[in-house]
């Protein structure tokens, strides 16, 4: 299988390009402003006729999170910089021993957590930081969609934290390395990317564990569709969403499969209000899939690269997409 969709409905023609300049390993959008993550030092922010960079780190730029009025980002300089949609700019931690800061999180309520190597550390709202040592590196971050609670995932397991509570957290366990970790939106199930082709995953009402395996390559891009009722996925040569309506979850089930191609999945991008998932693949393609019965429309055509990046803004109606050899572009999208 060689098609690059051509006989598929496109708006790929509408696509409006962006020349990053370098790999893009991320983008969110400010305030409507689609902001492109380079791997190095800077955001690009891609305004219809009005690009500018802003160089935020002093070198590579490992991780991001966003939240619609700020974008947080860590990098091999040991900062943690909170970037606005003016491209104002401040720090908000320089580790002392100039560890890199690997992973970053952002709460519903303002909180942020970021790691470096072991140590995760919080910031609430308001209130001083607080920190806790990992039994190992500090593999992926989430903050519960209640409450605050924080995911961290290492090496055999994760590690949920109440950091207002004092006591021994509480410890999820499954051997191997779990390279990601996410909350589903109704908090009642963690899943985790792991080393192998294949996510792992906790119902946390009673630590019931579940596998979903069956892919062909690490699972990279993992997210919830609209409302949590699927999780999209990459690491296959087709888009893999488990079902997660029910009180069990994936257990018993098997996913939907959607959108075969010959190249791989590795990024994912869920609508925020429709089932519609931006699929991204290792040749550059980018296709837009309905959740429910696979119906697909291109994005873009191959462009001969690793898509990296992909993000909706709020309203859902336009679609950023970057990759690896730095060709970015944004895509106007009405559902049908």
């Amino acid at each position: 299988m060689t098609d690059s969709r051509d006989n598929t409905p496109s708006i790929a023609d509408t696509l409006r390009p962006v020349e990053a300049g370098g790999t893009v390993v991320g983008v969110h959008f400010l305030k409507g402003m689609p902001v492109f993550v380079l791997g190095e030092q800077e955001l690009l922010f891609a305004g219809e006729g009005a690009e500018r960079r802003v160089a935020v780190h002093d070198g590579g730029i490992l991780c991001f999170a966003g939240d619609g009025e700020r974008l947080v980002t860590g990098g091999d300089d040991g900062k943690v910089v909170a970037t606005r949609a003016d491209g104002s700019h401040e720090v908000l931690f320089a580790d002392q021993k100039h560890r890199w800061i690997d992973h970053v999180a952002l709460g519903s309520d303002g909180a942020l957590a970021w790691s470096a190597g072991k140590t995760a550390f919080v910031r609430p709202k308001k209130g001083d930081d607080r920190t806790l040592d990992a039994p190992s590196t500090v593999a992926g971050l989430a903050f519960a969609p209640k409450g605050f609670r924080l995911a961290i995932a290492h090496y055999n397991g994760v590690t949920l934290w109440f950091p207002n509570v004092q006591g021994t957290p509480e410890r999820l366990e499954w051997k191997g390395s779990h390279l990601g970790v996410a909350y589903s939106p109704d908090g009642k199930f963690v899943i985790t990317a792991m080393q192998e082709p294949m996510l792992h995953g906790w119902r946390l009402v009673d630590a019931k564990h579940m596998r979903m395996s069956g892919y062909s390559a690490r699972v990279r891009s993992f997210e919830w569709t609209a409302g949590g009722r699927q999780l999209a996925t990459s690491g296959s040569e087709q888009l893999i969403l488990w079902p997660f309506e029910g009180k069990d979850g994936p257990m018993g089930s098997r996913p939907a499969m959607w959108a075969p191609y010959a190249q791989r999945v590795v990024a994912v991008a869920c609508h925020p209000r429709e089932p519609v998932v931006a699929t991204g693949y290792a040749d550059g393609l980018v296709l837009l899939v309905h959740a429910g019965d696979g119906r697909e429309i291109v994005a873009r055509h191959p462009a001969g690269a690793p898509v990296t990046a992909l993000a909706w803004n709020a309203a859902g109606d336009t679609l950023a997409i970057g990759d690896d050899n730095g060709k970015a572009g944004i895509v106007a999208f009405k559902p049908v």
